[in-house]
């Protein structure tokens, strides 16, 4: 599932100060290289058992992701939901405590971002 119209696709951020909001927000910086990041949010489906992961990807615009002063910007938002053993699928439906969940997250990682 992809967020739309959640204003902080296009944001940007040094990575120091975004890895910083990121964790203040419940996300993680998971997979990176040089010129990417991907932020995760495990959000776990309490009444169903499932685990969900708020993903938010990111690219670099200034700099290399080496260096705490490369900026980013947020290129896309997303949520999957966890597969075994490592997998993420986007197709099925979300419930609504998930959703509402991940909107709490979002809101306050935009909050932090634009300060």
């Amino acid at each position: 599932m992809i967020f739309e119209n959640t204003g902080l696709v296009g944001l940007t951020s040094d990575l120091l100060y975004l890895d910083e909001s990121a964790a203040k927000a419940g996300f993680i910086r998971w997979q990176w290289e040089y010129y990417r990041a991907t932020y995760d949010c495990k959000i776990e489906d309490r009444q169903n058992g499932g685990e969900y992961f708020l993903r938010i990807n990111t690219r670099a615009v200034e700099g290399k992701l080496e260096k705490s002063d490369a900026v980013l910007a947020i290129e896309a938002v997303y949520l999957g939901k966890a597969t075994f053993p490592h997998g993420l699928e986007y197709e099925s439906p979300v419930p609504k405590p998930v959703l509402d969940d991940a909107a709490r997250h979002i809101l306050e990682l935009k909050a932090l971002l634009e300060a």
